[in-house]
């Protein structure tokens, strides 16, 4: 019995001491249980801090969408203005006074020679130097002398007016006017005219071809440019830049490339463009290196495979004096020549090239470069030199 009340003493202990712990832990004023801290969370970026708080954000309810980032307005591509370039007629008159600076030497010389009161062998001996030295050639500058000694000794005294009227005669006469300079640039139907521009290097031969489109241009006619100097990609830009000047589309293959086949391209060209005239510039080349000139004789017979050349330029430089004479021959030989383009006239006084070019190769001068200006190429007139030689 007495162990039966042991146990139940220790019942109901064990229950007031649990009774006893629960009124102390819900018992007003008791402190709660300490909160449960939530975990770490990894700092934000700095631009997440420094970025602006959407309408979201900030309670506001309302939902903001940022503006797609702005491209940079790409460059624009401002074509030059196409001109308007001066007409062929007259163009050599307006730079005569460029031609007479150069030449003027000349005809003073000889006006001073032939107007002494009397013309010994000396003097004549003394009017043929200077003629040589003017590059007219051995074989013309006869001819002008003893056609001047005759008419000297018809007419006895000599006024300076007659004299005058004596060497522009025979000057005129050996530049020979009668010669036919028209450029062959008619289109023949629907098939555009060929011009084949050719030279050695140096002679500003891409020149003369840019500025004979201009001179084409302002005419009236419709020009396609073949760039055709395959070995110098600065040739073909060069081209193409005179071109777009005054609205010519130039034609260009590959740095390297087959020059027959950028001609041949330049000549469907014009044809499908219904244009005037295609010139087509050539790779400037020393007339004593023969696969050069092979090559160039290529040229032409790929063209003729599509259209005739029309014109073939050969552009010397009236610097070079006789050396000029051995490059024409040479390239007549190869791509038969039909006229001449003279650059650099009016930096030199040795114009007496014009004569003895025209009478070795039988072929006339057609153009005259007068300047570097981009006008400055003129259709050579006979009467406006023999002026600009003399004087007035």
């Amino acid at each position: 019995m007495d162990g039966y009340l042991g146990v139940i003493v220790i019942v109901v202990v064990v229950a007031l001491l649990a009774a006893g712990g629960l009124f102390l832990l819900f018992r007003p004023g008791g402190k709660s249980a300490p909160p449960v801290e939530p975990p770490e969370t990894a700092p934000l970026p700095q631009e997440e801090k420094e970025r602006p708080k959407t309408g979201a954000e900030e309670g506001e309810g309302a939902t903001t969408t940022l503006p797609p980032p702005v491209k940079p307005a790409e460059p624009m591509v401002v074509k030059p203005e196409v001109e308007v370039p001066l007409p062929s007629a007259g163009r050599m008159v307006r730079l005569r006074s460029r031609l007479a600076r150069s030449q003027s030497a000349l005809g003073r010389g000889l006006l001073d020679l032939l107007s002494r009161d009397r013309l010994d062998d000396e003097v004549w001996d003394e009017v043929e130097e200077l003629l040589i030295k003017a590059d007219v050639g051995v074989a013309p500058t006869q001819a002008i002398v003893e056609e001047l000694r005759t008419k000297v000794k018809v007419l006895g005294s000599r006024t300076p007016e007659e004299v005058r009227a004596l060497l522009r005669e025979q000057l005129l006469i050996q530049v020979n006017p009668d010669l036919d300079r028209t450029l062959h640039v008619q289109p023949h139907g629907e098939r555009a005219a060929v011009v084949l521009v050719v030279g050695v290097n140096g002679t500003g031969k891409t020149t003369t071809t840019g500025k004979l489109a201009r001179v084409l241009v302002g005419d009236g006619k419709k020009v396609v440019l073949g760039a055709a100097d395959t070995f110098r990609a600065a040739a073909a830009d060069q081209l193409q830049t005179w071109g777009e000047r005054v609205g010519a589309e130039t034609v260009r293959g590959p740095e390297g490339g087959d020059p027959a086949s950028v001609a041949f391209d330049a000549v469907s060209k014009g044809i499908e463009d219904k244009a005037d005239v295609v010139i087509v510039d050539t790779a400037g080349r020393l007339h004593t290196k023969t696969g050069l000139m092979d090559e160039l004789g290529k040229v032409k017979r790929v063209i003729e495979k599509k259209a005739t050349v029309d014109e073939v330029l050969l552009v010397l430089d009236a610097t070079t004096g006789q050396n000029g004479m051995r490059q024409a021959q040479v390239f007549g030989e190869v791509v038969n020549i039909t006229g001449i383009a003279l650059t650099k006239l009016d930096g030199t006084a040795k114009g007496g090239i014009v004569i003895s070019v025209q009478r070795e190769l039988g072929v006339p001068v057609k153009l005259a470069g007068l300047g570097e200006g981009a006008d400055d190429l003129a259709p050579f007139d006979p009467e406006v030199f023999v002026d600009a030689i003399i004087g007035e």
